[in-house]
């Protein structure tokens, strides 16, 4: 029988009819309408990607190259600062009385040895793992066990919604935030905290040494020429700026007169005032994504705001106990809890 002979409903019987798939989670056989890329399974949840094909991530090697070059800059420019710092400020300090030099020396010693261990946590502990779920065989995956839960192409294992796969690190993430080059590391569940922290003591570092480097170009600076102040006249807008450029010109060039400490103290000042800006950017958008209940990764891929703003997210994040204070804390929404390992 021709075609155009069938019945208009045994034609469109044949287009929708169904086919067999298999779950990857439980390993159950399913019946799908033709066509379906995406399927949940009624069984243990998890969630079958067909078009999804088995990848290899070629540039792993190279990302892992790039990571270990800016940690290693990053570790210099530490390093840099540090003793350059100690060359260029104790003299001076410790000219200035003992008890200013033996204060300096401690506080130096606690900021770098805090930074310090902070950064190593931070880029060499495992940003966090998911945990292990049992996945492939029916008898063993109960109902429900694999609830939205995906399948990482790159890991070949079971990937939970909270579970990112990173691509520079080779490996799912868990609560992943996002992949910082400077620390080589994955920012996740396992050393949030510690980021957050260095990110804290390298703010107050850099602030510090601001602090000490004008300090201690204020009694090293040579002496200002201002012999020609005494022949400006005139007033108003018109002498400000006379005595402006003469005050200027006089700065300039008793710059001339500087020595290498001097210059290592400028260029402290200006490195550490300029990265203390980025740092201070970054750490208050790192504090309002956890007062929000999420991550960076999630506040991206989110299409609406549904994260629990409460300040005793930012309490959970730090393990502070729970006080009796923090239910008079704003709380604008409720959502499932965030940041908890």
């Amino acid at each position: 029988m021709a075609e155009d002979d069938l019945p208009t409903e045994h034609i469109i019987a044949s287009l929708a009819e169904d086919r067999e798939s298999t779950c990857w989670g439980c390993g159950l056989r399913l019946l799908l309408p033709s066509g379906a890329s995406t399927f949940k399974c009624g069984w243990c949840g998890a969630i079958t990607l067909q078009t999804a094909q088995k990848q290899k991530d070629k540039s792993l090697k190279w990302r892992w190259l790039r990571d270990r070059g800016f940690v290693c800059v990053l570790l210099l420019f530490i390093l840099f600062v540090i003793c350059g710092g100690v060359w260029a400020v104790y003299p001076i300090v410790f000219s200035v009385s003992l008890f200013c030099g033996i204060f300096h020396s401690t506080v130096t010693i606690v900021l770098a040895v805090a930074t310090l261990s902070l950064f190593s946590l931070a880029a060499f502990r495992s940003p966090g793992t998911p945990p292990n779920v049992i996945w492939g065989s029916y008898p063993l995956v109960e109902k429900g066990d694999l609830e939205n839960y995906t399948f990482c192409n790159y890991c070949s294992k079971p990937k939970s919604r909270r579970t990112h796969h990173c691509r520079s690190c080779g490996m799912c993430v868990l609560d992943m935030d996002h992949h910082c080059p400077f620390i080589g590391n994955c920012v996740g569940a396992g050393n949030h905290k510690h980021f957050i922290m260095f990110l804290i003591s390298a703010i107050v570092s850099t602030i510090y040494i601001s602090i000490m480097a004008v300090y201690s170009l204020w009694h090293i600076w040579p002496p200002l020429s201002v012999h020609e102040l005494g022949r400006l006249n005139g007033s108003g807008s018109k002498f400000g700026w006379s005595l402006s450029k003469d005050i200027i010109h006089a700065v300039l060039r008793s710059t001339t007169l500087l020595s290498i400490r001097g210059f290592i103290l400028i260029y402290l000042f200006i490195s550490s005032f300029s990265l203390q800006i980025g740092l201070i950017v970054l750490l208050c958008q790192q504090l309002w994504y956890i007062y929000e209940g999420k991550t960076y990764l999630s506040h991206v891929s989110s299409q609406g705001d549904d994260g629990e703003k409460d300040c005793q997210n930012l309490l959970r994040f730090f393990g502070c106990p729970s006080v009796s204070f923090s239910r008079h804390l704003p709380i604008f929404r409720s959502s499932k809890k965030r940041h908890e390992k």
